[in-house]
Parts: C-alpha cells; structure tokens; sequence
C-alpha cells in the first residue's frame, strides 16, 4: 500500500512540473540527461552562441546562404529564424546548416497566418482580424493545426505567434488586422484555439508581443512605443491572453520592444530590457517559465537605447533568454564573453538561458537526427484541405453590421443592379461573381469633366441596387486600407439618392472616415482575396448566408460585437469540390475528355458546370462558338434553349434510368415502346442517339408553322399584339 501511494505522489509530483514548466517532455529523465551532456560539451564561445536567433532569406541567393552557413560554424549559433525565399529552397538550406551545426538548431519562423506569411509559394489562412469575426473557434483550432502541419514539414520547430495583441486603437500602425480583434476574451480563446492547434502537431508557440502592443500609435521598428495605461488596467487586458495560454503549455513568450511607465520607471527603457516587466512580472507573478525571446534587437525601439551599453547584455540580465535577431552578432558576442569576464553575467546566468533553450531543442525532437525530405513538399504545404479551410473560415467571417429594411439579400432578380468599384485593388472575382445572379452593369466614375458627380448621379438614377465594393492590396497585414478624400465625397453623395450597398474588402477601421448614414447596407469582408469576392456577392443574392461578428468597434455606430444574418434563398452557391466530398483530381479529367472531344471535331466548344447540393463545384469554358469562330467560348454566353433542352431535361432523365438499370447504352427504341410501330427506327440505341449517330433528322422548325407562308409575319392565331406582364424572375 505504502508502495503504491509513493508512486501516486511521483506522478502527481511529475504531473506538477509538466504542468509548470512548458518546455518539459514526457521523458523527462532523458531529457535531462541529453541537455546535461550537450552543455557541458559545450566552450564558452559555444555556449554564448546558443543565446542568439538570426534572420535567414534564402531569396537573397546561394552566396548569402554560403555566409550564413559561415556565421553558424564561427558564432556556433542556437537558431535561425526564416523569412523571404520558397518552399523547397528553405528546406534545402535547412538540411546543409543542421549538418553543420554542431547543437541542432531551433528554426524559427514569423508564421502568423501560414507559411505563405514568408514564402511566395507556400500557403496563407486569413488575417487574424478576420479569424476574430467567426464564432466557431473550433475553426480557429484547424488554422492553428494545419500551420502546425505545415511548420512540421518545412522543419520549423517553433512559430513567432499567436499574435495576442489586443488591439484597441484603431490607428495602430503594426498590429491592426495581425489582432483577433479588441475583446479581450475574444482574443484570448482565440489565440488559445490557435495555439493548442499548433501544439498537436508538436510545434512550439510564442505569444506576442509581451505585455501588449495593441494600444500602440507607433512602430517600435522605427521608433520606441510607449504605453501610458495603469498597472490595473495592463493587469486586466493586456495581460489577461498571457495568464490563459502560460497554463496551457505555452512554450515561448515575444517581448516587444515598449516603453511602459507604470511597469517600468526607467524612463524609455524598452520592456526589452526592463528586469521588472520580464523577470518580476512575467516570470515571477505570471509563473512562466517556458523560453523569453527578444522582439528583434536590429529594430529602432531597442537600437536607438543608451548606446554606450550593450543590448544584448541588459536584455539577458533582463531575464531574456533567445537573443532575436542581433544588431551585430559579433559585437554582440564580444559583448557578452565581456560580461561574463567581469562578472557582469554570472556563469549560472548563462547556463540557465542555454539549458532553457536546449529543452526546447529536446522537445522539438532535436535530439534525434532527421532530414527534410523534399519530395512532394510543396504539395504538402498547399492541400486541397487547406483550401476548403480557407473557404469555410472566409465564409464565417464576413459581417453584415447594416441592412436597413431587410435589403439584403436582393430578392428580385429583375432589379436593375449597378455595380461600382472604389480602391486601388483588383475587384474581377467579385463582378463576375455578381454576374452569375444578374445582369450588373459596371459603372465607370473616373470622370474628368468638372460636373462628373452630376453625370454619375444622372448614370446611378435608374437602378434599384448600386453595389459599392471598396478593394484594397491584402498582400500584407501593413497595406493601405482607407478611402481616398474623393471616394468619400462621391460615396456620401450617391447615398443620399441611392439604395446603396457598401462591401469593403479592407481593415474594418476603414469605415471611420465615412459618413455611413444613408447607406443602406454594410458588409465587412476583411480582405480583398478571390475567396472572400465570390462568397460576399453570394450574401448579397442570397446563396449562402452572413455569419461574421464585428470584432473591433467603429466608431459609436457599429459597436463590438455588431452581426446581422441574412436568410438564404433558393439560389446556387459556388465552392470548392472537396465541399462537396468530391475528389477535384477526378473533376479534371472532364479538361481532357472536352479537349478531345474538339480535337475530334464533335463539337467547336463546350461549357461544362457540375453541381451538388445547391453548389456548383466546377464551372469551365473551352473552345469556340463555331468551327470558323475566333472568339472563345465565356462563361457567360448565352445558349438557345434548344441547345440546352438535351443536357437539361433529356440526359438527366436517361442517367437517372441507366443508374436504377432500366435501360443501358444498347437499349433500344423498340425496347422502350413495345407498342408502338417504328419501322426502321426500332433499332436504334440510346448510345446511337446520344452521340448524334442515329441518321436521325437533327431538328424540326416548329416556328414555320406560327408564322404566315408568304410573307414570314407572325400569325395572329398564335401571338398576341398585348403586352402580357409575366416575370421571369422572383
């Protein structure tokens, strides 16, 4: 019993630990013992080099790489921390510095939305401010686990995110859509959705930027920012993200580079080197003691610091552990050995960041050799998975805040649709989307005359509906987003005579500097990408629903939280095939079986649309209208309804036989009306019809009929001289 109730204590003690320390493994004998003999193998010189993270671009060349892996060998360096280049080039430069390196490196990376955040041909999810507009934050674990899936196979061990920076000042110049948003909770159990999602597949997080860079109206790159909140209120927000994730395994913590009056009375001291926000606040009050990484020590806010004295040494005295990114690696390397030489930096001092970071080392599996393998890896970080992600978090995300008497979705497909476009970005997906419920003509303002806003007027004055789409660069998190003086003029003007419906592809915060009063309809869709075009002009007619939830506050309007949902109507929605369940490799052999078929001459052209469920998940044009014809087919051509009744009526009606195995391709005429007497035709096979092989005559001109012999006018007995006021469309 005895014996029993210690090994209880053993394993609620161990537990204990797991849980206090982030960067312990399961095996935790062992992996003490390999960072143990892996440190005290280590010189000085090697010891100190552990310390420092430095940026690598493999886009710069093989010469800049030749550099680097000079750097790694001479300064013996602990991690890299990879940004521009591609896929295969990071992971072939991986492979040659972890063979040379005599400790395994930490290879990091600025991931914060995907790999695609770095790399031109990996893949990239939403901006966390989009993320931050969707309810179902089981979502927000997927992102956070395909990343992870991504991180794993690129063999980056540890991601600079999540991003837990609350972002409450709408003119924050760095962090803006990189935020979940200005609720505290919102972004709390987002990053922690994130940050579990990435944990199981084993890759490390670091929470940034410590204490909070949301408040901030400058760049710590350029310069030093400073936040001027109370201890109390840093306590209950900007803290309040870290408190959640440090008791949820959260392995690294980003400082960021801040000045911070009620933590720090130094004054323009950067967090960075403030022994009171890292050691007494975060490692001491907040309990973590997973590895504390520098912000980047070449940026303004830290540089720019008492330059008599050495960075890198107060930011470890400080309580740092990583050293991102050195102004001058080897002044700063210099300056450190200098430190310990004199007593500045007590050996202990060092061995406890090095040990630190040789656990995570343990932990990220460094301990046993591995390689990148390189084959089908750029197919592996973009995945037909990852764009039904991509999709589905898209669709959840965009938020209707106005919708005055029900406006959207449009009802009537009759209603004349103008379409206008503001913003310096590309805007094709969203027309053409439009375009596939009505006709939507696109209005031209870019007038030069000096009465262009009376003609503009004068142009919008017999539409029902004038859509406004505002579309602006969604390349990085940092681009422009609001409108231009003239494009608020013009968009206050045509609202007071217009019905108006405004959808902004930008930074929520862009509709601060508009007078919002008269329009009639709000839709915020957070980036102008081709997902986020299709699927919002699919709100707007009613083919899939709004879902999204405001996740900042504009102005006193539109406050936190605004969501307005829109019913959905009985009209086709567009998707990806995996949508569906259906496999877009066998979708593609329609491409091949088309193109034979205009090679073979059995048709000029072809436009081919499958749909299931309500949703079209492939929609492709080929060849020409006619043999003689230059002119590609397009998918908005129109067809007679002769040429459509076959693939319409007719051959869905005989699929539907041949899979209930009432007929096949030799069936017969005769085997379909017994009864009736069809001479010479009675032989004739489905397959025989079908493929237009049957001698059949190809068509009969009914019309000849309703219109008089002699002079080809129409009969009275079959058109009526009334107009008969029937509608197509409801």
């Amino acid at each position: 019993m005895r014996y029993y109730f210690i090994q209880l204590l053993a394993i609620l003690f161990s537990s204990f630990l797991f849980s206090q320390n982030p960067l312990l493994t399961a095996d935790a004998e062992n992996q003490k013992l390999w960072v143990d003999s892996t440190y005290n193998s280590l010189s000085i010189d090697q010891k100190i080099g552990q310390l420092f993270t430095i940026w690598v671009a493999t886009k710069q060349g093989p010469e800049k790489m030749k550099e680097v892996s000079s750097i790694i060998e001479k300064n013996h360096l602990g991690g890299l921390i990879f940004s521009l280049g591609n896929i295969v080039d990071q992971a072939k430069a991986t492979n040659k510095f972890q063979t040379i390196s005599k400790v395994p490196l930490l290879i990091g990376m600025d991931a914060e939305y995907g790999i695609g955040m770095r790399l031109d041909d990996a893949f990239s999810f939403p901006f966390n401010m989009t993320l931050g507009a969707i309810e179902d934050n089981s979502m927000i674990y997927k992102v956070g686990k395909r990343i992870g899936a991504h991180a794993k196979r690129l063999g980056i061990h540890i991601n600079f995110a999540p991003v837990t920076d609350i972002n409450t000042n709408p003119n924050n110049p760095i962090i803006g859509s990189r935020s979940f948003g200005e609720d505290k909770i919102n972004v709390t159990l987002k990053s922690l959705a994130y940050l579990k999602g990435m944990q199981s597949e084993g890759i490390m997080g670091s929470a940034k930027h410590f204490p909070g860079h949301g408040d901030t109206s400058t760049d710590s790159h350029k310069t030093l920012p400073s936040i001027d909140f109370s201890a109390k209120r840093i306590n209950n927000v900007e803290l309040y993200p870290y408190k959640e994730l440090i008791k949820n395994q959260l392995s690294g913590v980003m400082v960021a580079h801040m000045e911070v009056p009620s933590l720090e009375k130094t004054p323009k001291l950067p967090s960075t080197l403030s022994k009171n926000i890292i050691t007494k606040l975060l490692k001491k009050k907040l309990k973590f003691k997973g590895l504390i990484i520098t912000d980047a020590m070449d940026m303004k806010g830290v540089v720019d610091f008492n330059k008599e004295e050495s960075a890198d040494v107060n930011a470890l005295l400080a309580g740092n552990d990583v050293l991102l990114m050195p102004d001058d690696l080897d002044e700063s390397t210099k300056s450190i050995k200098k430190a310990l030489k004199n007593g500045i930096i007590s050996e202990k001092r060092l061995s406890y960041s090095v040990k630190k970071i040789l656990l995570a080392k343990y932990k990220a599996g460094l301990h046993k050799k591995s390689e990148i393998s390189l084959d089908n890896i750029s197919k592996d970080l973009n995945t037909e998975e990852d764009k039904l992600l991509f999709e589905e978090l898209t669709e959840k995300s965009i938020t209707l805040i106005k919708n005055e008497n029900e406006n959207l979705p449009i009802k009537k497909l009759s209603s004349k649709v103008a379409y206008l476009k503001m913003g310096d970005s590309d805007s094709d997906e969203f027309f053409k989307m439009l375009n596939h419920y009505t006709k939507v003509d696109k209005i031209d303002y870019n007038y030069k005359s000096t009465d262009y806003n009376n003609v503009l007027l004068k142009l919008l004055k017999p539409y029902d509906y004038v859509v406004v789409g505002f579309h602006k660069s969604d390349k990085s998190p940092f681009d422009a987003y609001k409108f231009s003086a003239n494009e608020v003029e013009i968009l206050e003007m045509i609202s007071k005579s217009n019905n108006i419906i405004l959808n902004i592809f930008a930074k929520p915060y862009a509709l601060m500097d508009v007078d919002l009063k008269n329009i009639s309809s709000i839709m915020v869709s957070y980036q102008n990408n081709i997902t986020a075009q299709q699927k919002s002009a699919q709100i707007i007619f009613g083919a899939i629903a709004s879902q999204g939830v405001l996740p900042v506050s504009i102005n006193e309007e539109f406050p936190l939280h605004t969501s307005l949902k829109t019913k959905v109507l009985k009209r086709l929605s567009y998707g990806i095939p995996l949508n569906q369940g259906v496999d877009i490799n066998k979708l593609n052999k329609i491409d091949s079986i088309v193109k034979f078929a205009i090679d073979m001459k059995m048709t000029p052209g072809a436009q081919v649309l499958v749909a299931k469920n309500g949703q079209v998940i492939y929609n492709k044009s080929f060849g020409k209208k006619t043999y003689d014809s230059s002119e590609n087919l397009k998918w908005n051509d129109l067809y007679d309804l002769a040429s459509l009744t076959k693939i319409l009526s007719t051959l869905p009606l005989v699929m539907n036989e041949y899979e209930l195995k009432k007929m096949n391709n030799t069936t017969t005429l005769s085997n379909l009306f017994p009864e009736s007497v069809l001479k010479d035709k009675g032989d004739l096979t489905i397959l025989d019809m079908l493929t237009h092989n049957s001698g059949l005559f190809p068509w009969i001109p009914f019309y000849k009929q309703t219109v008089d012999s002699v002079t080809s006018l129409p009969l009275d007995s079959w058109y009526s001289k009334k107009k008969t006021q029937i509608s197509l469309f409801v």
